[in-house]
């Protein structure tokens, strides 16, 4: 079983004192955020059956054509000076910014299921991977960090979503910590609720199954309101905001 497997989710016990709310760094308020997260018009933020040659499941390519052509992705995830530029590039850009430290479910890290058989898979983007900080992937299997090209440093945390986001804030020099997926691994922070801001991609297009992102969920319940929406000819973006988050802290 993953840390992203819907029949097996974290314990979601209280929350120890230094994870309840975001945390003041040296730049300002550090927050939990997700950016840049793709679902289908039906809620699903990945395709079914994931493996080795289906990273995003079967159809899960088609969630992120709106970024995969803008100059950001071309320049910081392929290396190549073109890309389209506009209100998709700008969204892209942002999901980069002010960003220290990433939390990443265990299919966002790879295929393997069960107990690593090995130290051979470092992950989904090669010797180099996008993120060039240190980035905690939750698992119930112990594993020692990896360290990549880039600065990126892969740590392997078992024992829950609190202390993930404590060890991302302490690492993160005062900066926010991204919360990068899948699905199950954001659920399951949005119902702690820990997530401060989350931007949601909504691209034109239905898989009709898969993990889905809101399902269950009272956003209203648990403090979010949209408090930016973009369209876009191949996504609409939507920023939800935790409207308790500036009024408690």
């Amino acid at each position: 079983m993953s840390a992203n497997d819907p029949k097996r989710t974290w314990h979601l016990e209280p929350a120890p004192a230094a994870c309840q709310h975001s945390r003041m760094g040296a730049s300002g308020r550090q927050k939990l955020v997700v950016r840049g997260f793709a679902i289908s018009i039906d809620g699903f933020g990945a395709g079914p059956s994931q493996d080795v040659n289906n990273p995003l499941g079967i159809g899960g390519t088609a969630l992120h054509e709106w970024a995969l052509g803008t100059r950001t992705f071309q320049k910081r995830l392929l290396g190549k000076d073109d890309g389209a530029t506009g209100p998709d590039d700008d969204f892209a850009a942002r999901s980069f910014e002010n960003i220290g430290a990433w939390i990443l479910g265990r299919n966002m890290f790879g295929p393997i299921r069960g107990p690593w058989p090995d130290d051979s898979w470092k992950g989904w983007w090669g010797d180099e991977p996008p993120y060039h900080c240190p980035v905690y992937v939750l698992t119930h299997h112990t594993r020692a960090p990896i360290a990549m090209k880039g600065g990126t440093i892969f740590h392997f945390v078992t024992e829950g979503i609190h202390a993930a986001l404590k060890r991302a804030w302490d690492s993160a020099n005062g900066k926010d910590v991204r919360l990068g997926g899948g699905v199950a691994t954001i659920r399951q922070y949005l119902q702690a609720g820990l997530v401060d801001e989350m931007h949601v991609a909504i691209a034109p297009t239905i898989l009709g199954t898969g993990e889905n992102l809101f399902s269950g969920l009272d956003l209203v319940r648990l403090g979010y309101r949209c408090t930016e929406h973009v369209a876009t000819p191949s996504a609409t973006h939507f920023v939800m905001t935790k409207a308790s988050s500036s009024d408690e802290r």
